[in-house]
């Protein structure tokens, strides 16, 4: 990893480590030597990647609510970060319709609980939100959103992360900004890779399917959205924080995704897993009748690329790939923490191509 040296030793503080992102992204700080706390909950799902991992002996893991702001400003309090990646949410859509109140509380009043956090600490200098690029006002008007439009959000998920980027965007211009704090927010598309248990996520979804030797059934074939392998978007956030750690004025809001022909249907995903794992896996259209989703959405990462001069590393086919490979490690009983460590070192050796914006 590029960034080792600039981590090694440095205190770090990851919220909601023990999600599918928060895990990958442990055992990458980890990997370059951070001195690392997490907080979250406890992992939703069984089997989950984090226990896999068993990161908790590698790190101080507390397990709190980020609705708990006094049990959140205690460990802030003692861990004194110097950077702080905040990932800790209720991530899913459909069950933000379900519990819409919940989803506000954890994805907004939660970033809220850490901003305060972070501007009573004097040890912070470096702080990413992490949020969604469905946090637009999507108009189906079929092209890519910028930073500058509008922010919006039809569903639940999607209006609680628009509220927590302009409470990070008033935390950062009120307090922060003037105190020399580089305070982010990154606007990621929809990541796949190993390790994801969750359901109603297309890529998880698949593996259980082919696991079972089941069709998959895809809800909304022709729904097009920015798919990129878990990897690309945390080295942009660590890329982020590292940067702007020394100097401030690389501070924003940035647009994190891959490249536009890495924009495919749900179908074509689809059909790029089935031919990667093979075994006679197939998909067929299964719409359930759910709740809204946006047939169109694509992010402008040209803003990110041009400032700091990156790319991304693995396409589309490339991403699947490497997720069928973790999935059938873990199916066989393989060694995942060893597959994981294999493949970042292959991504950072991937030779990754100048911006063309």
């Amino acid at each position: 990893m590029p960034e080792t040296d600039f981590f090694r030793g440095r205190r770090v503080l990851v919220t909601g480590h023990t999600g599918f992102k928060g895990a990958w992204l442990s055992l990458m700080l980890l990997r370059a030597g951070a001195e690392l706390t997490g907080y979250a909950l406890e992992p939703e799902s069984d089997p989950n990647l984090y226990t896999l991992l068993h990161l908790e002996r590698e790190m101080r893991s507390v397990i709190g609510d980020i609705r708990d702001s006094d049990s959140l400003m205690r460990v802030v309090s003692q861990a004194k970060p110097e950077i702080v990646l905040h990932l800790a949410a209720q991530p899913l859509v459909r069950e933000s319709y379900r519990l819409p109140r919940d989803t506000f509380e954890i994805n907004a009043l939660g970033t809220v609980n850490l901003l305060e956090c972070v501007r009573r600490s004097d040890a912070v200098r470096s702080f990413l939100n992490v949020t969604t690029d469905k946090v637009y006002r999507n108009d189906e008007r079929n092209v890519a959103f910028r930073e500058s439009d509008a922010l919006g959000g039809y569903d639940p998920y999607a209006a609680s992360k628009a509220c927590s980027e302009i409470a990070t965007q008033s935390y950062r211009s009120s307090f922060l900004e003037d105190r020399g704090v580089a305070i982010s927010t990154a606007r990621a598309g929809n990541v796949i890779g190993g390790g994801d248990f969750s359901q109603d996520r297309i890529l998880p979804d698949c593996i259980r399917s082919a696991m079972n030797h089941t069709a998959i059934a895809v809800r909304n074939p022709d729904s097009v959205r920015p798919y990129q392998h878990v990897l690309d978007p945390l080295d942009c956030y660590l890329t982020i924080v590292g940067k702007q750690f020394g100097n401030p004025a690389l501070a924003g809001s940035y647009n994190i995704g891959p490249d536009a022909a890495d924009c495919v249907s749900t179908g074509a995903l689809a059909t790029l897993f089935c031919q990667a794992w093979g075994e006679g896996t197939r998909w067929e259209h299964r719409s359930d009748g759910g709740p809204h989703e946006a047939k169109f959405l694509q992010l402008d990462c040209g803003l990110f690329q041009t400032r700091f001069g990156w790319k991304p590393r693995w396409h589309i086919g490339e991403a699947v790939c490497r997720t069928v490979e973790w999935a059938k490690t873990y199916r066989d009983g393989g060694d995942v923490h060893a597959c994981m460590l294999s493949q970042i070192d292959a991504f950072y050796n991937t030779v990754q191509e100048k911006p063309d914006v």
